[in-house]
């Protein structure tokens, strides 16, 4: 349990709060400290609708967005290993909806005007858009171990060409934006033979603005083009999405083929392969993270609705009393971007917490400025010191849960197939070879280390440092890896090498030239026969001393 209190002079406790838990601790601050903020200036109006029970309690959530037949919904196939209600594959658009993949402990579909009003699901919101949306949203609720962990939301086919012109009938992108303030992970999917970024897709991908760190991007059906195409594809897919995605980083791409089908073309196996234990090591990451993804939304949200009551304010302050208003009103929706401007001085905002000025200028046009509340100084310092305090105790109360509570990780379906066993990733493989096998794997090579060995002049049978640096040093390694591979194979701390270390040392240094990495000790299968210890002779040794 953690507690904070504020005391008034004279030691009487002015507010005293206790939470059990990090979540219950955010809904609590949202609902007392800035949620009158909110409503006060109509945040929820002009930005995004207030937060509920429901929105601090759920599952991580990821989002899955992209053309048509890229493999949205063929990739939730592949993370669950096996179908869910609703579920329809096709190279035509055939997920025509949105469809929140869930737990439950009974098979069934949902469908969106029942969904909104359950007070369990973060979706009641939804509500604002309308029975057009409602009618093509459902959630899929199935018994399924990853679906523990998590939910998957899987969205409509983003359609291109003459068909993108075509009303759907709601607000597509607002109904994204709304999705990415509140899901944990943002998925792109592209397919390797259509990298073209419609006018849609782009509207789609402009809608998770201020979410950036959210978004990850999968290239897929990469085993269908070979390395030299797959290199032409991914540096086109870079170039597209460097016009759509306005940030100085580089995002994130994994490669790979997400469908449990052989691959076509096995030259970059080992690549996907790495590629796809990448994303599922990011996935598997969310649950871990959830509390502190919440608490940086909250930040984020809080940061906008100050600016938003500033704005508010500010155009209140400058509206006249009797005459002249609708003239006054049009003036300084013109003069927004300079409003912005004067507030970012006056109150030491950083320009990235401002909202966007031209949708902002639109919204405006549908109100009374005069009716708009005055800035209340005592709503603006209890969020002050809510991000000033409150926050940081929350902080403290997540490394706390995080210390006593084992790493809570998403399990079953492909994430468990891909850990264990001679099939998980890096198996036999790098430092890792000849874990099973009954020789010794450096022995393989061990001749040709020995020709090496006696070049370098061992006096009883070893060879000092200076003589080992001479030949390690062919190898252009960094000294900080030479010397890790020296404490690695010197392993009776003599500072001198026998033929059995120095052929250690040769083959990590393999190992590092092929690409992988070295660990931090020694593993058992690759100490030298002559420095390991011997189980029995201890054993009657011990039994003597006795």
């Amino acid at each position: 349990m953690f507690s904070w209190s504020n005391k008034e002079q004279g030691g009487r406790n002015k507010e005293s709060e206790m939470f059990q838990t990090v979540t219950e601790g955010l809904q609590s601050l949202y609902t007392k400290k800035l949620l009158p903020l909110e409503e006060t200036y109509l945040f929820h109006e002009f930005h995004s609708p207030a937060l509920e029970a429901a929105d601090f309690q759920s599952k991580p959530m990821v989002l899955l967005v992209g053309q048509y037949s890229t493999g949205k919904t063929t990739f939730i196939r592949y993370l669950l290993e096996q179908d869910f209600p609703g579920m329809r594959i096709g190279p035509e658009p055939t997920t025509d909806g949105f469809i929140a993949v869930m737990y439950g402990e009974n098979e069934g579909v949902v469908p969106g005007n029942a969904l909104v009003v359950d007070p369990k699901k973060p979706f009641r919101k939804l509500n604002a858009f309308g029975n057009a949306f409602l009618n093509r949203f459902i959630c899929s609720q199935m018994p399924n171990q990853v679906l523990q962990s998590i939910s998957v939301i899987d969205t409509p086919g983003i359609l291109s060409g003459e068909k993108q012109r075509i009303s759907r009938g709601y607000d597509f992108s607002e109904v994204l934006r709304w999705f990415g303030e509140r899901v944990d992970r943002i998925i792109l999917l592209f397919d390797a033979h259509k990298l073209d970024i419609s006018d849609e897709f782009s509207e789609a991908i402009r809608a998770f603005r201020g979410q950036d760190d959210k978004i990850r991007v999968v290239l897929n059906k990469a085993d269908q083009v070979d390395t030299q195409q797959l290199m032409r594809v991914y540096g086109a897919l870079m170039w597209s999405l460097g016009k759509v995605i306005n940030t100085p980083e580089v995002v994130r791409v994994y490669l790979g083929s997400f469908w449990a089908k052989p691959l076509q073309n096995t030259d970059n196996r080992r690549l996907f392969e790495a590629e796809t234990q990448d994303l599922f090591r990011d996935i598997q990451s969310l649950p871990r993270n959830a509390a502190l993804r919440k608490l940086n939304d909250l930040i984020k949200r809080a940061r906008l609705a100050k600016v938003h009551a500033y704005i508010i304010s500010h155009l209140k302050k400058e509206m006249p009393s009797l005459f002249g208003k609708e003239k006054k009103k049009e003036e300084l929706i013109s003069r927004l971007p300079e409003i912005y401007t004067i507030l970012q001085r006056e109150h030491h905002i950083s320009p990235g917490d401002f909202p966007n000025v031209t949708k902002m200028q639109e919204q405006l046009q549908n109100y009374d400025f005069s009716k708009f509340p005055s800035l209340k100084t005592k709503l603006i310092e209890s969020v002050d010191k809510m991000l000033a305090n409150k926050i940081a105790g929350l902080m403290t109360m997540i490394r706390e849960e995080e210390s006593k509570q084992p790493p809570q990780m998403v399990t079953g379906g492909a994430f468990e197939g891909a850990q264990d066993g001679p099939f998980g990733h890096g198996y036999e493989e790098g430092i890792r070879a000849g874990a099973d096998a009954e020789d010794w794997i450096v022995s393989r090579d061990k001749p040709k280390y020995d020709e090496i060995f006696y070049t370098l002049m061992p006096v009883n049978g070893k060879i000092s440092g200076g003589n080992a640096k001479k030949e390690m040093m062919n190898s252009r390694l960094p000294n900080s890896v030479l010397g890790k591979i020296w404490k690695l194979a010197d392993c009776d701390r003599d500072g001198m090498l026998d033929d059995e270390e120095f052929a250690l040392a040769q083959h990590l240094i393999k190992i590092k030239l092929e690409g992988f990495e070295l660990p931090t000790e020694l593993p058992d299968h690759l100490v030298p026969p002559s420095h390991r210890k011997n189980p029995i002779a201890d054993t009657l040794y011990n039994h003597e001393e006795d």
